[in-house]
């Protein structure tokens, strides 16, 4: 079994434009989100898929591995595929270029479920903390997208029923209210394909559901396949405005002056 991280990453961002390319850490993002990759133990190769010369040449730059990718693509899965095409890989994960604190052994347990339990692809999720009871990262924001779970199929592994930006199961004994956010789960987006199912994926029209939701993940429900979810303790914090990059600047230098 041989397994691969592509990276997608694009220059174009609404709300942080050239985010790939931020280095007030001294280096890149996408250089921080490549070495975290690196540290998995089970997957071979970590490649990144742009679309932006700049990219591309600062990967190379710092000695990371880039291919460079049609500009079209409508999602980072669609890229990740192109990119998975001619790799000598059994499973490709999806890894997004703005995720520069992942834990490595995440990845890991997305590459052992696939490996295991072998559904269409695997993901991640964790309890919303109790503290998150509403506003921005709480269950009721549309923004955190929740995984509803099924049936168990190993210790803290479960098939994904559905995943919503809205409250699900809805709260109706407290009119809406969320008494407890641990009982909902934040999906954490990270997937696991086997290169078969990636291309397959990829492929696809989109569904009803995605357009709707505006979640791809929810074409692999609609298409009748089967998905994995893996429970985990927490999510890293993505990078998606400025604010988020000054926090992790600054996390990044205190966990450097303690070095």
């Amino acid at each position: 079994m041989k397994a691969a991280v592509v990276i997608p990453a694009r220059y174009e961002s609404t709300r942080l434009p050239g985010k790939p390319l931020l280095n007030d850490t001294g280096k890149p993002l996408i250089e921080h989100v490549y070495e975290k990759a690196s540290m998995s133990k089970l997957a071979s190769n970590v490649i990144v898929a742009t679309d932006d010369q700049r990219i591309f040449d600062a990967v190379v730059k710092f000695g990371g591995l880039a291919v460079m990718t049609e500009a079209a693509h409508e999602t980072g899965t669609s890229r990740v595929a192109e990119a998975a095409r001619e790799l000598d890989a059994d499973i490709i994960v999806n890894l997004q270029g703005d995720e520069p604190e992942i834990d490595p052994e995440n990845l890991d347990l997305l590459i052992e479920m696939q490996n295991t339990h072998r559904p269409f692809a695997s993901t991640l999720a964790c309890k919303f903390p109790d503290n998150a009871s509403q506003g921005p990262g709480s269950p009721d924001d549309p923004a955190a997208v929740k995984a509803i779970l099924g049936d168990a199929i190993a210790e803290n592994i479960f098939q994904a029923r559905y995943f919503t930006r809205h409250i699900c199961p809805w709260p109706r004994q407290g009119s809406g209210q969320i008494a407890s956010p641990s009982n909902y789960y934040l999906h954490v987006g990270l997937y696991a394909f086997s290169k078969a199912s990636l291309m397959t994926f990829a492929s696809a029209p989109s569904a009803p559901l995605e357009r709707a939701e505006r979640l791809e993940q929810l074409r692999i429900l609609e298409m009748g396949e089967r998905m994995t979810v893996g429970i985990i303790d927490s999510a890293a914090p993505g990078i998606d405005t400025p604010e988020d990059y000054r926090l992790f600047v600054a996390r990044e230098r205190k966990g450097a002056a303690r070095q």
